[in-house]
């Protein structure tokens, strides 16, 4: 088992400072969960660490509850409301996003707002290159992924109901400029000259055309839980970056594992994919455009320039949150420390465009 396998997996006792009062949570799910009988146990997922999230045992079923964190945040974030809506819309639409079974926006009953949903059955994969899977085998799994995403972007927003899930339109613009105030406002994380580049070169080279489709925003392998035994995408979790927006922006931040190093990241760069059995970057590429009436992508460099960049935004927030003392992950400084591969990496991407 690898590390981030060993690190995430499964579940363990609920952390300090994130209890739930089972009676209290009980009492909730009577109330409001059909079918729901305890006695009830609770355990808390070594994953899901924005939103913290827990396996709530039952006799008769066993259920998902994702909550805001304890403590004061910020009005935007950990909005497991929106969780809410977009699974539940996804799930009525056919998609694999897990049945849900209720929302709280009590806090009396946890201390925080939280969704209960239906706990699926199967197998999360950290590592993009598969591992514990056949080699003969691995192709299906990354077909299902592929297959899986484009049924997303292909899915009707105003027949699910999701029409004023976001702001349509100019989705380029508005992140590109997000995360540019984001990276240059944040002082005590530092300037990287690559991340200064993109902030100029970024914003004026926004190829034309838009598109808008509901986008997941963090779909990688280690988001959703395959078949137990087949290669099958069962179900897409971690929904919180999820809005309307460009499909190309959520497949070509997917297709960054293409490009990203096995060495800093868990990315594909540099493995022997044909041993592996994995398809080719090409070979993804035009699955996806098969799956939804594409001729290809012609700005691909571009949007996976904006996609390293806009990831490394991220992590420059966590870099500040490590130099201010506030960043709660005992991982966070050793993410931090990639900022600068990433923001390089993202620079050469856009070089391939013409950026000089």
């Amino acid at each position: 088992m690898n590390e981030r396998q060993q690190q995430f997996s499964g579940t363990g006792d609920v952390r300090t400072g994130q209890e739930i009062d089972p009676a209290r949570l009980a009492a909730w799910m009577e109330a409001n969960v059909e079918g729901f009988a305890g006695p009830l146990r609770i355990e808390q997922f070594k994953g899901g660490q924005s939103n913290p999230t827990y396996k709530l045992i039952a006799p008769k079923q066993n259920y998902v509850l994702r909550r805001k964190p304890p403590g004061v945040l910020l009005p935007s974030a950990h909005a497991v409301d929106r969780e809410y809506r977009v699974i539940t819309a996804l799930h009525g639409a056919g998609f694999p996003a897990p049945r849900t079974f209720g929302l709280c926006l009590d806090e009396s009953v946890i201390g925080t707002w939280f969704y209960v949903m239906d706990c699926v059955e199967g197998r999360v994969i950290w590592d993009p290159t598969f591992p514990d899977v056949p080699r003969e085998a691995r192709r299906a799994y990354f077909e299902a992924m592929n297959n899986t995403l484009a049924d997303l972007h292909m899915i009707d927003v105003e027949k699910a109901g999701l029409s004023d899930f976001g702001k349509p339109g100019n989705y380029f613009v508005r992140q590109i400029g997000r995360w540019s105030r984001q990276y240059l406002e944040d002082e005590q994380a530092g300037r990287v000259p690559a991340m200064d580049r993109l902030v100029e070169w970024l914003p004026a080279n926004i190829p034309e055309g838009d598109e808008v489709s509901v986008v997941h925003g963090d779909y990688r392998c280690d988001n959703m839980i395959f078949h137990p035994t087949e290669p099958k995408v069962a179900a897409v979790l971690d929904w919180e970056l999820s809005t309307l927006g460009h499909p190309l922006a959520d497949f070509s931040y997917h297709l960054m594992m293409y490009r990203m190093p096995s060495a800093t990241t868990t990315g594909l760069a540099g493995y022997d994919l044909e041993a592996l059995g994995i398809p080719s970057e090409a070979e993804y590429v035009a699955s996806y455009c098969r799956r939804t009436g594409r001729d290809g992508i012609p700005n691909l460099d571009f949007y996976v320039a904006y996609n390293m960049f806009r990831l490394a935004g991220i992590i420059h927030g966590i870099r500040g949150r490590v130099v201010r003392g506030t960043a709660a992950s005992a991982h966070a400084k050793k993410t931090s420390e990639g900022l600068e591969v990433l923001a390089n990496l993202a620079w050469e991407q856009a070089v391939k465009v013409g950026a000089k």
